[in-house]
């Protein structure tokens, strides 16, 4: 039985990360060290920083990290790929030229006999009316048909350069990192959906850039019968992953040069 393992949030690409080049050659030997124990490996969202594809163009860059994508599908490995707030443009290239599984919206899947709610996060409880407006103008197919008529010189330089203000603002906010388990809008949304759906094992999320693990009740079972939520940190500062091997789940960091599960 091979192992299952879960990651999110690399920005590859942002004009906010001085060590860009770093991060991506450490998220491409970590990649490699799990290829031969990888039975699926699921990014959840944002591994760009920005990535919108034209009909002839995609964003430059990110050739380590894309080749090491094609080479673990070509070994057998399945990808997935989901779209977060920062990649929601991915179409078909990623899925052509790489051979990932592209998910554009929150999935239940089955993985070793448990049931996993995964998804990216975005969207997901918060009910700031700003980042829904922005959200749904992202969305719409006509915004996005518009956007691809701008030639890409301007319109993926205006993408990085807001990505790279979002980033900033963000980081410069007045926002706890952990907001508490009554108000961090991932943890609201999970033990809503619950409630109608009590054979969810594994909620696993990225978008929220903190390392999260706890239990949830369940509505219909006992105490020894919780469902367990997961928040993976990001690959910018904190290269953590969850990893599954069927039965026993982890949120691990990366450290090179230490053996991993």
């Amino acid at each position: 039985m091979k192992n299952i393992y879960f990651l999110s949030d690399a920005h590859l690409g942002s004009l906010a990360i001085p060590h860009q080049r770093m991060q991506e050659r450490r998220l491409v030997r970590f990649l490699d060290s799990i290829k031969e124990k990888a039975g699926a490996i699921y990014l959840l969202g944002d591994m760009f920083d920005f990535w919108y594809e034209y009909k002839y163009v995609v964003p430059k860059g990110f050739t380590r990290f894309l080749g090491k994508l094609s080479e673990l599908t070509d070994l057998g490995v399945e990808v997935h790929y989901f779209t977060g707030n920062h990649d929601i443009w991915a179409y078909e290239y990623l899925e052509k030229e790489c051979g990932v599984i592209l998910h554009k919206k929150p999935e239940t899947t089955e993985i070793y006999g448990h049931e996993f709610f995964l998804a990216h996060g975005d969207g997901m409880g918060d009910p700031n009316k700003s980042f829904k407006l922005i959200r749904a103008i992202f969305h719409n197919p006509f915004c996005q048909w518009a956007f691809s008529n701008i030639h890409p010189r301007w319109g993926i330089g205006f993408g990085l350069t807001w990505a790279k203000h979002s980033y900033i603002k963000h980081k410069e906010s007045d926002e706890p990192v952990y907001m508490g388990e009554d108000r961090e809008h991932l943890v609201l949304f999970a033990k809503e959906y619950i409630q109608s759906h009590p054979n969810i094992d594994y909620f696993i999320f990225g978008h929220r850039h903190i390392e999260l693990d706890m239990k949830l009740s369940r509505p219909t079972a006992g105490e020894g019968h919780k469902a367990r939520l997961m928040i993976l940190g990001d690959w910018i500062s904190q290269f953590t992953y969850a990893v599954y091997d069927g039965e026993h789940m982890f949120l691990e960091e990366y450290v090179e040069g230490e053996s991993q599960p």
